[in-house]
């Protein structure tokens, strides 16, 4: 009897063990955290201080809720004057347009949205009908190009590099107009690891993803255990970094690929406000 009682209660412990474990993992790969950051460089107009950019990387066709509401309500919450998408909204894997559609179209009803590919979009056959849906949409597609975003009779520029899955960065960067010295600019691309390229074509800010925040990360402890194209203990996966006089923002993402876990890595969207001072 003694031995039947001990093992119920092993039992038991172990039922609420997998059961802490289970909700642990739900919370770190389903609950959003929203990260700020102010933004101060003498070159941002006056008239866009306080010009709030949200960014949204690697949702790797993740669903928040039904019709991504619980995504969108957390975009909305931030009152952005600009959604930035910096790749990978679908995934090689499980590749669902419609499903990455739902969050596209949702967030064009807070604010104007502009999109760069990552190396998930380079692989899929059917890259051509997502761009026409994003285009249709009202998404600004930057793919080696950019335009400028006005306010009050002042911009800045707004720039969008594809994946180096479609072509090598420094053929792509080199297909920008760079030649305006004083005017504040933006580039969205998916890779972290090429901030000293960036750097050496003069950015002033630039917003990334792909790295996932490393995947596994050590709480207290800066970085994460790996990440693509990085290898192990990567060096950008989450936060600012800087080179030169370019700051380089790099999201967390939203949801995973080849792994399917975050540990101590929740899903990021991350808010930017822009200030001159």
């Amino acid at each position: 009897m003694r031995i039947q009682a001990l093992s119920k209660k092993r039992i038991l412990w172990m039922f609420a063990a997998t059961s802490l474990v289970a909700v642990f993992l739900y919370v770190q790969n389903n609950d959003i955290s929203t990260t700020k950051f102010t933004i101060i460089n003498q070159k941002v107009p006056d008239a866009f201080n306080g010009f709030v950019i949200v960014q949204i990387s690697d949702l790797h066709n993740m669903r928040f809720g039904k019709g991504q509401e619980i995504l969108l309500q957390k975009v909305s919450d931030a009152k952005p004057d600009l959604i930035v998408v910096t790749g990978d909204i679908i995934d090689t894997i499980h590749t669902d347009i419609p499903l990455a559609m739902e969050f596209i179209q949702g967030a064009i009803n807070i604010a104007p949205v502009a999109y760069v590919p990552g190396n998930h979009e380079a692989r899929i056959d059917n890259y051509g009908q997502l761009i026409n849906l994003l285009s249709d949409a009202g998404v600004r597609v930057l793919e080696n190009n950019q335009f400028n975003i006005e306010r009050n009779h002042e911009h800045i520029e707004l720039l969008g590099i594809v994946d180096p899955f479609f072509k090598a960065a420094n053929v792509s960067l080199n297909a920008l107009n760079l030649q305006d010295p004083t005017s504040f600019k933006i580039l969205l691309s998916h890779r972290p690891e090429l901030i000293k390229l960036y750097a050496s074509k003069n950015i002033d800010l630039v917003f990334t993803g792909h790295a996932h925040g490393g995947q596994i990360r050590i709480p207290y402890l800066r970085g994460g255990l790996i990440a693509p194209d990085q290898g192990f203990f990567p060096k950008y996966t989450s936060g600012i970094y800087f080179e030169m006089d370019t700051m380089e923002v790099v999201s967390r993402g939203l949801g995973n690929s080849i792994f399917p876990l975050r540990i101590f890595n929740r899903p990021e969207i991350i808010v930017v406000t822009l200030s001159n001072k």
